[in-house]
């Protein structure tokens, strides 16, 4: 039993006190910049001058009471961030951010068990729901430059590109990418000098490449890959000889599906990104094998691709796509005949808006992945001659003036997101 005992029937131990009066109250407010508490135990929290991070129990058993309550009416202000210290908060584990923002709110919770954990008593507490943590960082893989090469590149949480890191896996071109789990992510498919595979590379969570697994799906290249249903991800399209409209479901554990065929128009080289608050995601652009294409599909959170949606932008293949804003996604640069710097951004409804040109080097075959909780990053490509330059993307979608000198320069590689914050 973690806390003062006190007379509460949800307790296994004791009988009730009729409201939270019966808590032991505590004689000083809090007005730090954290502050630990305790079961059975009610506190004033002042934040008229910063937020305050409060720190639950590491242990509870049914029953354990904390009450918080906006002593200044300032939380709308300085918010208090609630760390559950272990525990789950609502159904969620404590990577989730917890924050109450209001002036004047109170806050009534009761632990119920390790599922659950700590839950809201109050009604208007119980309407403030858990965010999810955001990826915070992205690695780049493979590509080719005279040959195929097997190298990552790994991007920190302010957009930094680190330095080469050899040897993970095959080394192959024009394969796909996206985040699964949450917090992790896979490379699969691709042209392994003139040889199409069909294999897959799991990342960890701290950007670690695994060895290959082969046997998922049609070999193929030019797939786009994104992540669906917040914690899923698909491939679909590619080459494999020609064009095809394939695609292969990921699980929330990494494991490729057996293909699915007719899911729009067959093309290669197009590029996928998850967009709005629902686990949706997105197709668009391409080469259809006879044309460039600014064709889109949409995907629901069950992973199902709708039908062509035409006019999206210049038709092109080989750009770049990343979400941005939390919650749209910005495709940038690529050929339409030839190389370009154009941007389109899509808002969270998966509309995807006019040309914007002049957005650094025009380039193609370049990738672009997610970082910092809210912003993208695209690098590499085919500039005319091989590239090895970055363009950050902020949370409004303005995309940087280019940056130099960030690992070997080669085109066709691929990208992800990974780790949450």
């Amino acid at each position: 039993m973690s806390g003062i005992v006190q007379n509460n029937i949800l307790r296994s131990s004791g009988t009730v006190a009729v409201s939270a009066a019966g808590l032991n109250w505590s004689d000083t407010i809090i007005t730090g910049s954290t502050a630990t508490v305790e079961a059975g135990n009610g506190y004033w929290v002042n934040t008229t001058s910063n937020t305050c991070t409060i720190t639950l129990p590491s242990s509870a058993e049914s029953g354990d009471q904390i009450v918080l309550i906006d002593y200044a009416r300032t939380w709308g202000t300085n918010k208090i961030i609630i760390d559950s210290n272990g525990l789950n908060y609502q159904g969620n584990d404590d990577t989730y951010t917890v924050e109450y923002t209001t002036d004047g709110q109170s806050l009534n919770i009761v632990y119920s068990d390790a599922t659950k954990g700590w839950l809201p008593l109050e009604d208007d507490v119980v309407a403030d729901e858990p965010v999810a943590p955001t990826i915070q960082r992205a690695l780049f893989g493979y590509g080719i430059t005279d040959s195929a090469l097997s190298m990552t590149n790994l991007v920190n949480s302010s957009g930094v590109v680190a330095a080469d890191v050899t040897g993970v896996g095959t080394a192959r071109y024009f394969m796909g990418a996206a985040t699964y789990g949450n917090d992790k992510a896979i490379f699969a498919y691709g042209d392994a000098d003139d040889t199409l595979v069909s294999m897959s590379n799991l990342v960890s969570n701290s950007g670690v490449v695994a060895a290959d697994v082969t046997g998922v799906g049609t070999a193929r290249s030019g797939v786009g890959g994104s992540t669906y249903g917040d914690d899923k991800a698909l491939f679909a399209y590619g080459y494999t000889g020609s064009m095809v409209s394939l695609k292969n479901l990921v699980s929330n554990s990494g494991v490729i599906a057996a293909d699915v065929t007719g899911v729009g128009t067959a093309r290669d080289n197009l590029r996928a990104a998850p967009y709005g608050s629902s686990g949706q995601a997105l197709f668009a652009y391409g080469y259809t094998g006879s044309a460039y294409s600014s064709l889109k599909n949409l995907v629901n959170s069950s992973g199902v691709i709708a039908a062509d949606v035409s006019g999206v932008g210049t038709a092109r293949r080989g750009l770049g796509a990343a979400s941005y804003g939390g919650d749209k996604v910005v495709f940038a640069y690529g050929d339409s005949g030839s190389r370009v710097s154009l941007k389109n951004l899509c808002n969270n409804l998966g509309v995807i808006a006019a040309d914007v040109s002049g957005v650094g080097t025009a380039r193609k075959h370049l990738t672009a992945a997610p970082y910092g909780g809210d912003k993208a990053i695209f690098g590499y490509g085919d500039s005319g001659s091989v590239s090895s330059l970055t363009n950050l993307c902020n949370n409004l979608g303005v995309i940087a003036a280019d940056v130099t000198g960030v690992g070997t320069a080669r085109y066709a590689l691929a990208a992800a997101g990974y780790q949450l914050g």
